[in-house]
């Protein structure tokens, strides 16, 4: 067992779970009560969802590989994908934060530390494990 990909795996679980939750509560819903283009409106829709199978997913790979489901040496490149995904993902996050003038809290964008968590035990699973 590779307790890394164990640890990420778990953390993009619980990610998953938030954004369904939280994210759909916070985020989708309101969203979809404002008043703006429809089309603008369904496209975001896609997109939480498009999000929702990334996070899934994710999930599933990496608690397959941290269980031996998939050999190491097979598994190297998708591990990477997710790793830099994630890492990406908090990076933009934390840009988008940071760069916005909308006064934006970051107690409403944290998901970058989970983003983080999940990149950086992957990438410790992947080449330590």
């Amino acid at each position: 067992m590779n307790i890394y990909l164990l640890i990420a795996g778990m953390i993009a679980v619980l990610t998953f779970i938030g954004h369904l939750s939280y994210g759909r509560r916070e985020f989708l819903q309101p969203m979809l009560r404002a008043d703006y283009d429809p089309t603008a409106k369904a496209i975001m829709h896609c997109v939480f969802h498009y999000v929702s199978v990334f996070l899934l997913l994710s999930s599933v790979v990496l608690l397959a590989c941290a269980f031996a489901a998939v050999a190491l040496m097979q598994s190297f490149g998708m591990l990477i994908f997710i790793a830099v995904n994630f890492g990406l993902f908090a990076i933009w996050q934390l840009y988008i934060g940071f760069m916005t003038d909308v006064n934006v809290s970051f107690k409403r964008l944290f998901q970058w530390i989970l983003f983080v968590l999940i990149a950086v035990f992957t990438l410790a699973g992947a080449t330590l494990g």
